[in-house]
């Protein structure tokens, strides 16, 4: 019955990494970071008695083998409190708050709001206390890692991160100063979550009194020798200017050898957050309210990669829907009529100056199938993830074969009559299985809604319906060596509710499918997420994009009274029953022939 399938361990990896596709394109950042160099000179640094009315002073120094210019600035032996310096050069003590309680036009408004009151504030050079989740102190607290850049291929430098890692020396803002400018000083990597790093300044050797988290894709981290080549002064911190008589000889002494960021860094990061869609650009998207048909909807909102898409029909622009620009769910304008698949014709009388159909190159491309031959047929049975409840994987049937090789699935006892809550998903999707998968895997299977004969065993149950398995040689059994490892954490889409991205872990690793835990919500919110789902992201995203970041949910976030309409982030518990109505839903589907592995309110960004 199952075909010879063969099942390996959890957290196993194959081969055929997608890092290795001869396709893939890597952008030219390389797997070995630059080596810091020096001519072997030696050079003084001043002792710090020449008084703040000094000005900036100009030598030379090899960095790289390459001469480029110094500038250092002389610090007064007693340097007097500066608290506008301070305020500048340290991070706010409070962040941007979590409004996940509004709904998104509110959460719009209320960032508007606040980017008015930002700039009455900065008239007045009063300080707006902002709340927000901090990694940094959720990540050492519970003595927790973040998963690596280089899992998630969709991501920003997902593809170009390179060997980035503990060790590595940066040039940062020096916030520990009372000088009235920026000034910088060089920091090591001691520890790597996701894009944010634990930093502590050279100088400080075993001492993490200084240690701060910062992401390493914002504007304010360089190479080391951006300072010389841009002429920034760099200054040690104050806490220790006094430690080391000549500081240039203990930089170089303590950096040649040591690797540091590629000169372009930044400019890969800027070229990484540009995004090909535009805002009303039209495509064609599942319905959310029948998950059977598609719909054409215009681009509103292109943040960090996902986009929020309304709906043409919608007449307040309330009717939207969110995902990544790489999601299986959405598609060019012409796909359904092409493949076969139900689409809901737009019965729009306003026109709308711009709009443009998004070209087909933009959409991420399926895995070539020849359907001629032995291929999935209506009627036969495997086992799927439930696009309403994406912590179960369910039996199911092929209920209609598509062209150019999709598949449209029905949970087997809670189809409606008419079919309109059967799904599409590819034949190569990594989110449908062979008959026998979950019970290989020690993964508890769903059975159809009403069925009796408990524990659900395949073989009775294809006897008494009739049925057939779908050959398993017809499912995708690739699995690209991901990184990912149980434990790590991640910002995650709910895909339940796909305008959020929440505080996540992974919890277990079946081949390529994840076990996406919502940190402080309840077991049963779980989602089974492919390795390669574009809503997965490192930690850091959601700051370096300006998207939302959900934190994990307190007790009396999932405590309200019954009486309360909840304002829980999750949709209710599905365990095969038939829904009656269906609100937010996203499929977990993801493309086999990607060449990598992986709301509606905003970060509010600090200025430095």
């Amino acid at each position: 019955m199952f075909d010879g399938y063969d099942s390996c361990s959890e957290e196993s990896t194959s081969s055929s990494s997608s890092e290795d596709s001869e396709d893939e394109v890597v952008p030219s950042i390389p797997v070995s970071l630059p080596i810091i160099k020096n001519n072997g000179q030696v050079y003084t640094y001043p002792d710090g008695k020449a008084g703040m009315g000094q000005s900036l002073k100009k030598n030379t120094t090899h960095w790289d083998t390459e001469c480029v210019e110094w500038w250092e600035y002389e610090m007064p032996s007693t340097p007097k409190p500066n608290a506008s310096a301070v305020c500048r050069g340290k991070p706010p003590t409070k962040k941007a708050k979590v409004l996940q309680k509004q709904p998104l036009m509110a959460k719009l408004a209320a960032y508007a709001q606040y980017q008015a009151s930002q700039q009455n504030q900065a008239k007045s050079k009063a300080v707006v206390p902002i709340e927000t989740f901090d990694w940094g102190q959720y990540i050492c607290s519970n003595n927790t890692v973040g998963a690596p850049v280089s899992c998630f291929k969709h991501a920003p430098m997902g593809l170009c991160w390179g060997d980035i890692k503990e060790g590595v020396r940066i040039e940062v803002l020096n916030s520990d100063t009372n000088l009235s400018t920026k000034v910088y000083w060089i920091a090591e990597i001691i520890k790597l979550a996701g894009f944010k790093a634990l930093l502590r300044y050279e100088g400080f050797d075993n001492d993490n009194s200084k240690d701060f988290w910062c992401n390493l894709c914002i504007p304010e981290v360089h190479p080391v020798g951006w300072c010389a080549s841009s002429g920034k002064p760099l200054v040690p911190p104050k806490s220790i200017q006094h430690k080391y008589s000549n500081w240039k000889a203990f930089l170089i002494k303590r950096l040649t050898g040591a690797k540091t960021l590629p000169s372009d860094f930044n400019t890969k990061v800027h070229e990484n957050m540009q995004f090909p869609f535009k805002k009303l650009m039209r495509v064609e998207v599942v319905d959310k309210n029948y998950l059977c048909r598609t719909r054409v909807a215009l681009v509103e909102q292109v943040i960090g990669g996902r986009l929020r898409l309304v709906y043409e029909e919608s007449q307040d622009g309330s009717d939207d829907f969110w995902c990544h620009m790489f999601s299986p769910l959405i598609h060019n304008i012409g796909w359904s009529r092409s493949i076969g698949h139900r689409f809901k014709r737009s019965d729009v009388t306003k026109k709308i100056e711009g709009k443009t159909d998004a070209p087909a190159q933009f959409f991420q491309k399926v895995k070539e199938v020849d359907q001629s031959g032995d291929w999935f047929r209506d009627g036969m049975k495997l086992e799927a993830i439930d696009p309403l409840n994406l912590s179960a994987i369910c039996v199911a049937t092929v209920r209609k074969v598509l062209a150019d090789g999709y598949l449209m699935i029905g949970i087997d006892g809670s189809e409606a009559v008419d079919g309109s809550d059967w799904f599409c998903y590819h034949g190569s999707s990594p989110s449908i299985f062979p008959v026998g998968f979950c019970e290989i895997n020690s993964i508890e299977l769903t059975p159809p809604r009403g069925y009796t004969k408990l524990p659900f065993k395949w073989f009775d149950y294809l006897k008494e319906t009739g049925s057939v398995a779908a050959p398993v040689k017809l499912f995708n059994k690739d699995v690209p060596n991901h990184g990912f490892r149980q434990g790590m954490k991640l910002e995650a889409v709910d895909l339940m509710e796909p305008r959020l991205v929440c505080v996540a872990t992974v919890t277990r690793i079946v081949h390529r499918l994840l076990r996406i835990h919502f940190d402080g919500w309840e077991d049963e919110y779980d989602q089974w997420v492919d390795c390669e789902s574009p809503d997965l992201y490192p930690v850091g995203w959601c700051q370096l994009t300006g998207y939302q970041l959900q934190p994990p949910a307190s007790q009396s976030n999932r405590e309200l009274p019954q009486s309360v309409p909840k304002q829980k982030k999750k949709a209710q518990q599905y365990k095969g029953q038939k829904k009656t109505e269906v609100d937010e839903f996203t499929f977990s589907q993801g493309t086999s022939d990607q060449e990598s592995n992986g709301s509606g309110s905003y970060y509010i960004k600090q200025e430095p």
